[in-house]
């Protein structure tokens, strides 16, 4: 068919002010924020207002057999919203209301363009919050739903999927379907709202989110502790997660991430140089309460918990600097990037083996002849290291091992930044054939002439 029949009919559906065509489009949005980012040219970026305009851009795709690459805002990292050569990107930009909110219920409905940060103005009038904490705040709650993203909260909130409730989808031939509904129980039938979650876009493309939210709480510390070893660091987790704290955060960050990321926002904490210079990794735990006693107490509590464990020292920060540093936490990923990272895991392992995967992962990249640095979500086992080691084959070796080292503790490859194109070949690689072709036969069921974010995930074909 003609190149203008086809922009003609994208047009009719979304407007021409909602799209662009080959060499007329917004660089953004051609790459997400992977390390390894493709640049690809595809034939039209769309911006729908409706699901409606979204059901009909499936059957587009469908009866011209057009690639689609659905697009939260972006800021994923491991290659998932890398656009087809000749496809269609569908961004969710214009598709950013918070539809509902019942105070009542702790539920809102909203579109999945819509940003955390966003989401979070939106709701703090009512006293009420969405807790998942993934970092970047400009992140879409359709992106979030796509990866089952995490962050910092995870260990006392959880992640996305323990905050969806139900979703409203459009699958690739139209058809608008939903899953779930605003109640926190149900015993009735396959769990769609749950297999969608996590999905990278590869499923459909989610319109519509039913979210749980929790009351915010109005008091909160957020406590710095220096240990001598990184090995005490993470040997204290589990102690501090038995303990009854709930700490709504609990990040480990080595000494040389705390530096970089201090330093990249001029932040001084006023850790005590004799201490500084003793310490190799420190702990960020932030303890949240309804009541400044309940809150001074806990803080005491944590304080002789660690203080038992071999903590150098105990800083509670005010909160002014809490807050600078949880936000510099965030931009872990940028500093590292800036500093020339050449690959950001996202590894998960059960919380009791960390200390026993950092041990190892150590020794694999001195012996691959690698660099590594990071920090994590320790209260739930998810660490994120930095790896410098440009040789692309060396690499691949490295990071292949250190997957299958984080498997055989009973992890994941990801733990909340998603397969991708970037982690694709270590996971098919790594993972079950059988639970691979349980997967595959249920892509099929969804999208067998596989236009939904294909060659990536599952679908191991070269990108054209």
């Amino acid at each position: 068919m003609e190149t203008l029949q086809l922009r003609n009919e994208l047009i009719e559906i979304v407007g021409a002010g909602a799209v662009t065509f080959t060499s007329g489009h917004n660089v953004d949005d051609l790459h997400d924020e992977s390390l390894h980012a493709l640049h690809a040219e595809p034939f039209a970026v769309v911006r729908p207002s409706s699901t409606e305009q979204v059901s009909e851009l499936a059957m587009f795709a469908s009866r011209h057999a057009i690639p689609v690459t659905p697009r939260g805002s972006g800021t994923g990292l491991s290659g998932g919203a890398t656009p087809v050569p000749g496809g269609i990107v569908v961004s969710f930009a214009r598709m950013n209301q918070l539809l509902e909110l019942d105070a009542n219920d702790h539920v809102a409905v909203v579109q999945p363009g819509i940003t955390l940060r966003e989401l979070s103005e939106a709701l703090s009038p009512s006293g009420l919050r969405y807790p998942v904490y993934p970092g970047e705040l400009s992140g879409s709650l359709g992106g979030n739903v796509n990866t089952n993203a995490g962050g910092m909260r995870a260990v006392r909130h959880g992640v996305t999927r323990h905050h969806v409730l139900g979703l409203e989808l459009v699958l690739i031939d139209g058809t608008i379907v939903r899953t779930g509904a605003p109640v926190v129980k149900s015993s009735s039938g396959y769990d769609l709202t749950q297999l969608i979650v996590g999905s990278e876009g590869t499923l459909a493309m989610v319109t519509e989110v039913t979210l749980k939210l929790s009351p915010t709480l109005a008091h909160s510390a957020t406590v710095l502790v220096p240990f001598h070893t990184l090995d005490e660091v993470t040997r204290v987790v589990p102690t501090i997660v038995a303990s009854g704290l709930e700490p709504s955060m609990l990040e480990y960050l080595d000494v040389l991430t705390m530096s970089a990321i201090t330093n990249a926002a001029a932040l001084e904490l006023g850790v005590d140089g004799a201490i500084a210079a003793q310490t190799a990794a420190y702990l960020i735990i932030v303890l949240e309460t309804r009541t400044s006693q309940q809150l001074d107490d806990d803080v005491i509590a944590l304080a002789e918990l660690v203080q038992g464990a071999n903590a150098l020292d105990v800083y509670v920060l005010p909160p002014a600097a809490g807050t600078r540093l949880i936000e510099a936490r965030e931009r872990a990923f940028w500093v590292a990037k800036a500093a020339g990272a050449n690959e950001i895991i996202d590894i998960v392992v059960p919380r009791s083996t960390v200390p026993t995967f950092l041990s190892a992962a150590n020794e694999m990249a001195q012996r691959h002849e690698a660099f590594i640095s990071g920090c994590g979500h320790v209260g739930d086992g998810n660490i994120h290291l930095s790896v410098f080691l440009p040789d692309d084959a060396r690499r691949a070796a490295l990071l292949l091992e250190l997957f299958a080292f984080g498997l055989d503790l009973g992890g994941q490859i990801s733990g909340e930044h998603g397969i991708g194109r970037d982690k694709q070949a270590p996971y098919l690689a790594l993972t079950d054939p059988v639970l691979i072709e349980l997967q595959r036969r249920i892509k099929h069921a969804f999208d067998p002439d596989q236009l939904l974010n294909p060659y990536r995930l599952l679908d191991e074909r070269p990108m054209p």
